[in-house]
């Protein structure tokens, strides 16, 4: 089996060179090849695909790429065509290989998942028969991108929707946009709702990606949480919320009985947030520190009955005041084990902060991903 793993770590400049036609394509495709020890034939396919380009290994063994040019094809539609397609492929006995301009990590995860290669004008590929072949690069600037459209999901308003989505709580359950607004809504004095406009924004974007499909009257719902999760944790932005060090001799059960005190008059404005709330939602996870969302007209008082002081290393109790208060709304009745006193943030907003807080937590986040979302999502038969 011939392996090439190539990641070069390059500025993602934006090129808008017009190279996006198939003969481009396929001259990138020759590129890719050319490292390869083994002599490629590439041959006009006129019946059922772009191109065909047949392998002859260094154990004599035909391996045949059959190519499918596009310019641009939306993720939502990529499974079904690709299901065609790949029956097709089967019965040409080849690996189907899908060139596009540009290969989004959305488009290149379907791929994957729909057991399709890949490859762009920029050289970036993956192009996999099991046994044989495995060529895969990343990191190459786009040669060509299509302007950017739909919703940003690492804005706080998109969360407030993803969070509504994506919680366990909701397994399987179905929403009008209405339904989303009522529920994104957070009632603390100052804020804003999110509006319709924004959550019609929201969905239209998750249905173009294929992270959820219509369902009737009933309105949408969620077709790949687990996608829909990794989605957002990349575009979420955990450096929005103001992150502040402190230092407290209280410790145990002393330290739970004064963030109480502050808890009762925060009304609900307080929860015990990324490593604190996952060690509650995920009993496996451990760490020393103290983590708390907390709202910023109660961090004082907080402070005060922590008898914290303010530190720049030596940190044990960790206070973010969040840039939404949309992170204190968690959708489960039971959203921790052990004491009660306090809150936490809902599951899928712990693991989205975990992944980005540093230390160990994208660890912790796994943990918490394996051990409570995916059960629940498996349970409920939709992962």
């Amino acid at each position: 089996m011939c392996y090439v793993h190539v990641n070069v770590n390059t500025d993602r400049i934006v090129n808008t060179h017009p190279a996006s036609s198939e003969r481009a394509l396929i001259a990138k495709l020759r590129e890719i090849l050319s490292d390869l020890a083994w002599p490629a034939e590439f041959l006009a396919e006129p019946k059922g695909f772009d191109a065909l380009v047949r392998l002859r290994t260094s154990a004599g063994k035909p391996t045949v790429l059959l190519i499918e040019c596009k310019t641009d094809i939306r993720p939502a539609t990529f499974e079904s065509w690709a299901e065609l397609r790949t029956v097709l492929a089967e019965r040409r006995h080849g690996t189907p290989v899908l060139g596009l301009p540009f290969v989004s990590p959305r488009m290149a995860e379907l791929c994957q998942a729909s057991g399709w290669s890949w490859f762009d004008l920029s050289g970036n590929c993956r192009i996999d028969v099991p046994g044989v072949l495995h060529i895969e690069r990343a990191g190459n600037a786009p040669v060509q991108r299509a302007a950017r459209t739909g919703a940003n999901l690492g804005s706080a308003a998109a969360a407030r929707v993803l969070r509504v989505l994506l919680s366990t709580a909701h397994a399987r359950r179905s929403w009008t946009q209405r339904d989303l607004q009522t529920y994104s809504c957070w009632q603390l004095e100052g804020d804003a709702p999110v509006s319709i406009g924004l959550v019609n924004k929201v969905v239209r974007h998750l249905r173009e990606e294929g992270f959820v499909e219509d369902a009737g009257d009933r309105g949408i719902c969620v077709r790949d949480h687990a996608g829909l999760l990794t989605a957002w944790r990349a575009a979420y932005r955990f450096d929005r919320h103001e992150r502040r060090s402190y230092f407290t001799l209280l410790k145990g059960a002393a330290l739970t009985q004064a963030l109480y005190k502050v808890a009762l008059g925060a009304a609900d404005a307080m929860v015990y947030a990324a490593f604190s709330a996952a060690e509650r939602q995920a009993p496996h996870v451990r760490q020393p520190k103290t983590w708390i969302y907390v709202r910023a007209p109660y961090l004082d008082a907080l402070v005060q009955q922590a008898e914290a002081k303010e530190v720049d290393s030596g940190e044990n109790l960790v206070i973010l005041v969040p840039e939404d208060s949309g992170v204190f709304l968690s959708f489960e009745a039971d959203s921790f084990v052990g004491d009660r006193t306090i809150g936490c943030t809902d599951p899928v907003q712990t693991y989205v902060d975990l992944a980005h807080c540093g230390g160990r937590g994208e660890e912790a986040a796994q943990a918490l991903l394996e051990q409570r979302i995916l059960r629940v999502w498996k349970a409920a038969g939709v992962a």
